[in-house]
């Protein structure tokens, strides 16, 4: 079993902090917060994310990065983000391998790159330098897609793997996002998948999606359907046990309603890698003693 192996974690929403403090505790191995609704001084949500923490391992995960962007690096969310990590020391810090906005303007979406050399030269060379500011790897998550650009040189999947070994960072594998891409785009998902070097993959994200028929948009206000749950064990299978988490940002259920989803993924992980999961440094418990 790797290290670095937490277990079956959720993303921590405000509508739980209360459930996350009960004298017993959800049966939930780590939590992932969304880091930019934390960089704030003081405030409710911070004091609750204290009180969660002492009971939890937690991840954190950007949405605003903006690693792809041709504008310069964000100093001063850099050093907001920097500030979080050392207050909840978490077990790693994600983002995302995109561009969210450029000229000082903010989408709010996470836009794909063009995969050309020349976006990889100079994602790498911005990842480098994030890593370099925060002391640590980080994680970056593929995104799901609705275009593509006619510039692009190489597929999704190499364009991801180069960037990982350029910029020596690592990966956050979305389950569901390479399902969504698969779809719109035409590709197969296995193929993404195979593609995927073993070694960098430290976290999956597992979520649900709005399907149109002719086209599918991750939106993270569903349960994860079927298909992804197939292609999550096909992943277990290539990658072993790797450190899971549901995602669920809008119409979000009561915990009871999470846990019976994340006991699916539990499931399927130990029916897919039963040796694995049979080995005791697998078991939170066994874990606690190194976080």
């Amino acid at each position: 079993m790797k290290d670095h192996f937490l277990g079956f974690g959720l993303g921590l929403r405000t509508q739980h902090f209360h459930d996350f403090l009960q004298p017993e505790r959800p049966q939930v191995d780590w939590l992932e917060v969304i880091s930019e609704n934390f960089m704030v001084d003081g405030g409710k949500p911070r004091y609750y994310l204290h009180q969660i923490r002492e009971h939890y391992p937690m991840v954190m995960h950007g949405v605003s990065m903006s690693i792809g962007s041709t504008d310069p690096l964000d100093r001063d969310y850099l050093r907001r983000l920097k500030t979080l990590a050392n207050e909840l020391q978490p077990q790693w810090i994600s983002d995302h391998l995109c561009w969210t906005g450029v000229d000082g303007l903010n989408s709010h979406d996470l836009l794909p790159l063009p995969y050309t050399e020349e976006a990889l030269n100079h994602v790498a060379e911005r990842i480098s330098q994030v890593q370099d500011y925060l002391g640590r790897q980080i994680l970056l998550e593929n995104v799901s897609s609705y275009l593509s650009y006619r510039e692009s040189e190489m597929t999704e999947w190499e364009f991801y793997c180069q960037v990982v070994e350029k910029a020596d960072c690592l990966m956050l594998l979305d389950i569901n996002n390479i399902y969504v891409s698969a779809r719109n785009h035409g590709f197969d998902a296995l193929d993404y998948l195979n593609a995927i070097p073993v070694a960098p993959v430290r976290q999956f994200h597992l979520a649900g999606h709005s399907d149109y028929g002719d086209y599918v948009i991750d939106t993270h206000d569903h349960p994860v359907v079927d298909p992804v749950w197939q292609l999550y064990a096909d992943a277990l299978k290539r990658f072993g046990a790797v450190s899971t988490m549901i995602e669920r940002d809008d119409h979000i259920p009561p915990l009871e309603e999470l846990l019976r989803e994340l006991d699916q993924a539990r499931t399927i992980a130990h029916e897919t890698c039963p040796a694995l999961f049979a080995r005791p440094d697998c078991h939170p418990q066994a874990r606690e003693a190194r976080l």
